[in-house]
């Protein structure tokens, strides 16, 4: 049975997949926010339906304040009083996810502070600096101050230090771009490096929150394209295998993980467990299964963070038949394997994945930088 409570919800409200992934344990996200769905009611009717978080990125909100008016008047507000684009910028998002956090905060209570969480990612350009991306935690901590805030630090090499130190701190974490298993496993240990420095320094462990974004569509989408240029039947088969083979290997560390007399000690002091978190599940093959990478990943204890197009889908026609993952350790290391038979390098896969994730944000938060000061500028 899933640790985690599950939030209260109307039977009649919430679409019967999205009430049997909360009855697995599924936590189910919405992987969007713009002021026009707060503004609209669009985040609350969801919330209503089963929906019990949010995450974003820089990708989200650059697509958020280019389209629509919502934003016109802050930034008529923000321009007037001669803010800086940076600034101007952390004061658009932040007051959307303090929004999001005062929308979802009934779900937190609920839950006893499990749920109802709301995401805000560092400056992507600070991934590789830890020192810079601590001091943007503590600042953006501080900025949307509500207890249901993550902050989003990515699990680059320099970004684990970080993790450890604002979770030291009292400050909730999301980890994001996980595509590796040695990578997640030095996740779960600087997790619990920061929990054992948050108790030491007197702070409430059970206010602390943490999830582990593991990525996952992606993962297939670099595989599939190395297995199309093996032309090999073999090569044909494994198509499509590696992102949930790779996600199902992961929480097998999460459940050996939680298994240790080390983290039993801290949850015996009232730490709560960093769940593993379903990353980039919005199909991007269309000749997949559009509900693949959330039927095929149920677990307990686990978030699956969604695009609106995949919410959608779970919510019409997915077939939820209960635990996919606890069952297919075997079959998922077999899959690893037969991809390294063939020739796909998983470190150099997982690698580039990082890399390219990094990237596009960087990419996305200089439009978004770029996007914004042009409005200040009319």
């Amino acid at each position: 049975m899933p640790q985690s409570p599950a939030p209260t919800r109307t039977a009649a409200s919430v679409p019967a997949p999205l009430a049997a992934l909360a009855d697995e344990g599924v936590a189910v996200w919405l992987d969007d926010l713009s002021r026009e769905r707060l503004a609209g009611g669009g985040l609350a009717q969801l919330r209503d339906q089963g929906v019990v978080g949010v995450t974003t990125n820089p990708t989200i909100f650059q697509k958020a304040l280019a389209a629509g008016a919502a934003y016109e008047q802050q930034l008529a507000d923000l321009a007037a009083r001669g803010v800086g684009v940076e600034e101007a910028v952390r004061a658009l998002t932040t007051v959307d996810v303090r929004w999001a956090c005062d929308v979802l905060r009934p779900v937190h209570e609920s839950t006893d502070g499990v749920d109802g969480r709301v995401s805000i990612e560092v400056d992507p350009r600070l991934a590789h600096d830890t020192r810079a991306t601590i001091a943007e935690a503590r600042a953006l901590w501080w900025a949307v101050d509500r207890p249901n805030l993550f902050i989003k630090i990515p699990a680059t090499l320099e970004g684990l230090p970080a993790i450890t130190a604002c979770l030291g701190e009292g400050i909730s974490v999301n980890v994001t771009l996980i595509f590796s298993l040695d990578r997640y496993r030095a996740v779960t240990e600087a997790f619990q490096a920061g929990l054992e420095q948050a108790r030491a320094a007197g702070h409430d462990l059970p206010s602390i929150g943490s999830v582990a974004s593991f990525f996952v569509s992606r993962v297939d989408t670099e595989v599939d394209a190395r297995l199309d240029k093996l032309d090999d039947e073999v090569a044909a088969e494994l198509q499509g295998r590696a992102a949930i083979a790779n996600a199902r290997l992961a929480y097998q560390h999460f459940e050996q993980f939680t298994a240790t007399a080390r983290w039993q000690e801290l949850a015996a002091a009232g730490a709560r467990v960093q769940r593993p978190l379903w990353a980039s599940t919005g199909v991007k093959n269309p000749a997949y299964d559009d509900t693949r990478y959330v039927v095929e990943l149920v677990a307990a204890d686990t978030v699956n963070t969604m695009p609106q197009a995949t919410l959608d889908a779970v919510a019409d026609h997915a077939e939820i038949r209960g635990d996919t993952v606890t069952g297919s350790y075997a079959d998922a290391q077999h899959v690893l394997d037969r991809l390294a038979e063939v020739g796909i390098d998983y470190d150099d896969v997982v690698a580039k994945l990082e890399t390219d994730g990094v990237t596009a944000f960087e990419h996305s938060w200089t439009e978004l930088l770029a996007g914004v000061e042009r409005e200040l500028d009319h």
